[in-house]
Order: C-alpha cells, then structure tokens, then sequence
C-alpha cells in the first residue's frame, strides 16, 4: 500500500525493517528533486502510526491526517522565509531547537513521533552540531528523516547517523508505464512527461495535474526557439528579460537554462541519429530542422557554454553579463552536412 512509483529496494527495504521492528532511528533519503523523497518520507511516517494491520493502509484517521499535514506528531522542517527576506538561504538553529525540545516529549495523538527535515543540507552548520547532539542519543519513538540533493553538503558526522537510502531517477520506459497504469496519462502525454521530468515522477504527476505548467514550457521553448533563430538585437532583448527576472525568482531562471539545455541536447541526439530519444518529443520536427543547420562540434561547444553559464550564476557572477556571452554563444548556422 505505499503506492510509489519506482523506488522498489527503498521502500522493500523499510517494510523489511518495519515487520522485523528493527528500524533505524533516523534515516537520510537522498536524491534529485521530485523524484519522491518526501513522498517516501510521509509513507513511513503513516507506517509508523498506522491502526490497521498491514502499513500503512492510507484509510486510518492517522494515515489520512498525515496525508493532509495536521497530525501533531508528523512535523516537517524546511527553510522559512523571514519577512524581509527575498529568499530564505538556510535552516536555522532556533528551529532545530524546537525539533530538539519536541523529541523530547512523547508522542501527542500517534505512535510515534516523526520529524522530516526537507533539504537538510541547508542546515546552518550551528543547526547541523544541534541535530547531531539529538542524533548521537535518540529517544524511543522517535524518527528522524532527512531529505536531501546533495548529501555531500550535509556534516559527514550528520550523515554517518543516518540510514542511507538513494533514490535514483526512474528509466523513461517504466516512468511511462506507471503514468499510464496508475494516473490513466494516454501513452505520448506520458512520454512527453516523463522525458521533461528526467526520471523524476514527482514532477510528471504535478504537470499532469497542472495544464499551465506544460502551457508555460511551451512558451519558454518558443523564446527559446526565437533566440536562436533571432538576431543579436533580438537575442539581447531576450537576455534583458531573463536577468531581470534573476534577483527575484532565480530558481525560475535556473529552469529556463535547463530548458536551454534538454534543447540543445535533443539537437545533438538528432543529429547522432537517435531522435526517438529526445526529451522534447513534441517539437521533433523543429529539432530536426534545427540539428540541419549545425555541426556536431558547434552543438557540443555551446551545450558547454550552457551549462558554463548556469555555474556561474551559481557563483553569483553578473547575470546579465553571463547571459550576454551565452548569446553571444550561440553557433552560426553553416556547415550542417557536416558531422565533425
């Protein structure tokens, strides 16, 4: 009943670990975004305080509240936004201390006490030491489970603590069949999905629900299109736009670059002759149009630039500048008979 898509030894592993009751205390779940870390993390969460036999039903009032947020003995962790604060940049130490003291109570209304800590890397290195003193000596019915990108940012000591457990992004085949099985997606609306999550289900189900959200892809990849195609004016315009954009929502900018780059991706598999693969399946005739006009070492090159450009964003360069010189970037058309 954990109804997960993929992520078999994962969730084997804890029903193993539930019907042997030899659970570990605290475990790290680690793995890109959307691919069902918190999915996972809920599902044990309902185990360990599910009233039914066999756990988690999904049907008891604890399941269900869990399901919905408002069981008192279920508490997520995550950045808060301050109020003159654009954008939170770590989890602090008062809120671990507030983990802290509730660990230290028994469970309210459940079971169990479970306390998820959703992108635990970005743990002050204060609040990292103060879990820590938590984790070296946990209290009965207590579980802790941390969520993470990058397990390589977290404390080595933090990490040595924890259960590990990696969730690896599904193969588009069986991201396709579970969408189709489970969510009734007809079979190229699941391919579609599945390419653009990169293996990553949690963002396919959101899209599915979402009609905007594929609505707005569409619109980024015909800016995206137009850039390319566009002259340096043009393309400038289009750079003005995006960097304005970057102090207030970078995570916004950062997918329109990934979008950059599943693009040009696609371009280089067309012209290796392995367009079924594409991730942008429903503009092929486009992305054959476009792997035309090009070599393959032009597209290798500015695939680079790409990804260049997003690291230096990363280390808060001038976004605008960055911008600039990926545009500037971009290949000139010529020379597609070519394959060198």
């Amino acid at each position: 009943m954990w109804q997960i898509i993929g992520q078999g030894r994962a969730v084997s592993l804890l029903q193993q670990s539930l019907k042997a009751g030899r659970l570990a205390h605290a475990y790290l779940l680690a793995g890109p975004t959307h691919v069902g870390k918190m999915t996972l993390a809920i599902k044990l969460a309902q185990a360990l305080n599910c009233e039914a036999e066999e756990k988690p039903c999904l049907e008891c009032t604890a399941c269900k509240k869990i399901a919905a947020g408002n069981h008192a003995d279920v508490i997520v962790v995550g950045l808060v936004q301050g109020d003159n604060d654009a954008e939170a940049k770590v989890i602090g130490i008062d809120q671990i201390k507030e983990v802290q003291h509730a660990a230290s109570l028994p469970p309210f209304e459940g079971k169990h006490k479970v306390f998820i800590i959703d992108g635990a890397e970005l743990m002050s290195t204060e609040a990292a030491n103060c879990l820590l003193k938590t984790l070296e000596e946990p209290e009965a019915r207590v579980t802790f489970i941390l969520l993470t990108t990058n397990d390589r940012l977290l404390l080595p000591t933090v990490v040595s603590r924890c259960q590990r457990l990696e969730l690896t992004p599904l193969p588009i085949k069986e991201e396709v069949e579970a969408l189709v099985a489970n969510v009734k997606i007809e079979p190229e609306r699941a391919r579609l999905l599945a390419g653009l999550s990169h293996g990553c289900p949690g963002w396919a189900l959101a899209a599915a629900q979402d009609e905007s959200t594929l609505q707005n892809r569409s619109e980024e990849i015909i800016k995206i299109a137009g850039a390319i195609n566009g002259d340096l004016e043009g393309r400038f315009e289009y750079v003005d736009k995006l960097a304005a954009g970057f102090s207030k929502d970078r995570g916004a900018v950062y997918g329109t670059l990934d979008m950059w780059l599943d693009y040009w991706r696609d371009v280089l598999l067309v012209k290796l002759g392995s367009e079924e693969t594409v991730t942008n399946i429903d503009r092929r005739q486009e992305l054959i149009e476009t792997a035309g006009g090009y070599r393959i070492t032009q597209i290798k090159e500015f695939i680079e630039s790409i990804r260049r450009t997003a690291e230096m964003l990363k280390q808060n360069v001038n976004a605008r500048l960055a911008l600039e010189v990926m545009m500037l970037d971009i290949p000139i058309k010529g020379g597609g008979a070519k394959n060198g």
